[in-house]
């Protein structure tokens, strides 16, 4: 099992309060800071998932750590789909990806909800697809997140992740840890207070499972035809897996 990295490693409360507040806190600055801790790449690994989604043919889609609603819209727009429900367990991120949703009158079509990724609110086999960006690794149970997204989607359905990950090849596993250690600090102080937030966000990537460690895990819980795609020498990857 990946160490447990919390944001206030002082908070008396668990992961999964912790990760909600630490959420609410920064919702107002998350899109911004997306796209410069990425340098703007994360827009087409979400092209990608996409992608993914449209090539499945899903008509009903999932988007679980919906936040403001990113890749929500994004499936809306461009994966010939009829409902995407959009769940995240931070109401702060949630009212941001509301009023994004209702600026691009896509209300009919996303539902915005919140919800807790490890008692989903839906019942058995209830949707084509499930996609989860930067969201996995803030379960606080991962396994049990897992199995909850599982058995919420239909047989021969797709189960997308986009999450971070670390290089493993010379020079961009030291150039990724120079950037997380000493770069993106800094940019956490311009965007919000809650260093802690920013401090996790960079912490939690770099304990977290991936590539076959990841794959794993998936196969354990019951998914098949699993795999995984690094992107951009390694620093965040995607993994498709089958119900």
């Amino acid at each position: 099992m990946p160490k447990k990295v919390t944001p206030y490693k002082d908070s008396e409360l668990g992961k999964k309060q912790q990760v909600t507040k630490m959420f609410d806190t920064i919702s107002g600055k998350y899109d911004g800071l997306n796209r410069v801790i990425s340098f703007g790449i994360d827009v087409k690994w979400r092209k990608k998932v996409v992608a993914m989604v449209k090539d499945a043919q899903a008509k009903t889609v999932l988007d679980i750590a919906t936040g403001t609603g990113d890749l929500a819209i994004n499936l809306a727009f461009n994966a010939n789909v009829e409902k995407v429900t959009g769940l995240d367990i931070s109401p702060g991120m949630l009212e941001v990806g509301k009023q994004k949703v209702a600026q691009k009158n896509l209300a009919d079509t996303i539902d915005m909800v919140i919800g807790d990724s490890e008692a989903l609110p839906f019942e058995d086999n209830s949707f084509d697809a499930i996609t989860v960006a930067f969201g996995v690794r803030n379960f606080e149970n991962l396994e049990k997140g897992l199995s909850e997204i599982h058995r919420v989607l239909k047989k021969d359905g797709v189960f997308v992740v986009l999450e971070t990950s670390v290089p493993t090849k010379f020079p961009y596993k030291q150039g990724y840890n120079f950037y997380t250690k000493n770069i993106l600090p800094i940019i956490g102080k311009l965007f919000s207070k809650d260093r802690s937030a920013y401090a996790y966000l960079s912490e939690s990537a770099s304990v977290f499972p991936f590539g076959e460690d990841f794959n794993n895990i998936l196969r354990k819980i019951g998914f098949n035809n699993v795999e995984d795609r690094p992107q951009t020498f390694g620093v965040a990857t995607i993994y498709k897996a089958f119900k």
